[in-house]
């Protein structure tokens, strides 16, 4: 398997280097040169397969050519080491739900993390010491945990998660900010843009990469992304299982920000997933709607909500959503773009409670405040619930009126001290602090 570049289709690399370039030295994104077609009768009979089988059929099919068959089947094993519901919840007729969450730290992240982590642990081996490998990662939440947790203790890497001041609650911030060791937790005092801006430019710093080895670990990485694809699978075969008919296709409703998500059901969806539509939705950052609507992608600054796991004003994964769709009217074809407020998801949050005795946090609830006004029983929606929804536990509080006790997976890292350093959001700062870090 070899990839390319978004902007550059002549471009061609290897795993290893797709890897830990993190993107391209043109600005674009990696993807798969070609995507692997399977075959439509093994869509049919997806119920057959656990997880893990899944897992190693998505991630066999896209990497198998890269490296031995057997270390693709122990990454996926070990990767896939948790529990996952075997059905989804359904709530009413044509809607249900699928829980992604069901990893170390409670996020739908944790499967792209731990994928990543085991696999540059084996694609360093062999390889010639450069000092310690920086992995750095801009987070608003559940990104920094599921990473720095994903990577924790594994040798020769430090994982640096930059997050925005007053943006990550207590808990999701205390599932990196206690870990130490390898894990390095950096408070900007900025916005979750001006993390993400951090990033790009320490990429851009050709003296600083030559100096200090340097890759990314969000959804722009492809080693991040292609494991997604597994959920996409994943869920159809869980929708057999419970009986639903998924021969016409189905409609996946993802909650959307950097569309790294999206990115990778559409991966599935070329690879042959049966997929009537993607119901992208956002909150009031609503950059990927508005193109949708207008033919125009135009970042802007982002906006706070109620949910702010997705409040990016530039959608990272932009350029593969519109590589994997070929243009706007295929797009369309596809994807039918949502966008909502606050208002939007508070009440979809009590909707789910009240009517259909199902919880949900901020982030899930843009997805089903979409899905539910367009689900029906001839039409099988899924809603990709991506965090559990005690990690914004005082929001959900707040907003249903309820106690929510806090599961003992989640609890156990407030046990923990904090170990932070604040920087501000200037470049010079940051690449001071790169450059002082231990080699």
């Amino acid at each position: 398997m070899t990839f390319t570049s978004t902007n550059d289709l002549s471009l061609r690399v290897s795993l290893r280097e797709a890897v830990f370039n993190g993107s391209a030295a043109d600005g674009g994104l990696y993807l798969p040169v070609k995507i692997p077609r399977l075959p439509a009768a093994l869509f049919a009979n997806l119920s057959t397969l656990d997880l893990h089988q899944v897992g190693y059929l998505v991630m066999s099919s896209l990497l198998g050519d890269a490296m031995p068959l057997s270390v693709v089947k122990a990454i996926v094993d070990d990767t896939l080491n948790f529990e996952m519901p075997v059905v989804p919840i359904t709530t009413r007729a044509g809607l249900h739900v699928m829980e992604l969450f069901h990893g170390p730290t409670m996020c739908f992240k944790d499967v792209g993390a731990r994928f990543m982590a085991r696999l540059v642990s084996y694609l360093r081996r062999g390889m010639s010491s450069s000092g310690t490998l920086n992995v750095l990662v801009a987070s608003s939440g559940d990104t920094g945990s599921a990473v720095a947790n994903g990577f924790r203790d594994v040798k020769g890497v430090r994982v640096i998660v930059l997050y925005p001041t007053g943006v990550v609650n207590y808990i999701q911030e205390s599932q990196f900010a206690t870990l130490g060791d390898n894990v390095v937790a950096v408070e900007v005092n900025g916005t979750f843009d001006d993390c993400k801006r951090l990033v790009e430019e320490a990429f851009a710093d050709e003296r600083l990469r030559r100096e200090v080895p340097l890759t990314s670990a969000t959804s722009v990485n492809i080693a991040r992304l292609l494991p997604q694809a597994i959920y996409y699978f994943h869920a159809v075969g869980q929708l057999q299982r419970a009986g639903v008919d998924t021969g016409r296709g189905v409609t996946l409703a993802v909650p959307c920000a950097n569309l790294g998500n999206l990115a990778s059901g559409l991966l599935a969806w070329r690879m042959g997933l049966p997929v009537k539509r993607f119901l992208a939705v956002e909150n009031e950052n609503n950059i990927f709607y508005r193109y949708m609507t207008t033919g125009n992608f135009e970042p802007r600054p982002s906006l706070s909500s109620i949910a702010p796991a997705l409040d990016a004003g530039k959608p990272g994964n932009f350029a593969r959503v519109a590589a994997l769709t070929g243009s706007l009217q295929a797009a369309r074809g596809i994807i039918e773009a949502h966008c909502c407020n606050d208002d939007d998801i508070v009440n979809a949050m009590r909707t789910a409670w009240t009517r259909d005795k199902y919880l949900i946090d901020p982030n899930t609830a843009v997805a089903y405040h979409a899905a539910d006004s367009l689900a029906s029983a001839d039409e099988p929606t899924v809603v990709l619930a991506t965090a559990h929804a005690s990690k914004l536990k005082h929001t959900v509080e707040q907003v249903l009126g309820i106690e929510l006790p806090l599961p003992r997976q989640l609890a156990r890292f407030l046990e923990g001290r904090r170990r932070v350093t604040s920087l501000p959001s200037g470049y010079t700062a940051f690449r001071r602090f790169l450059f002082a870090l231990p080699k």
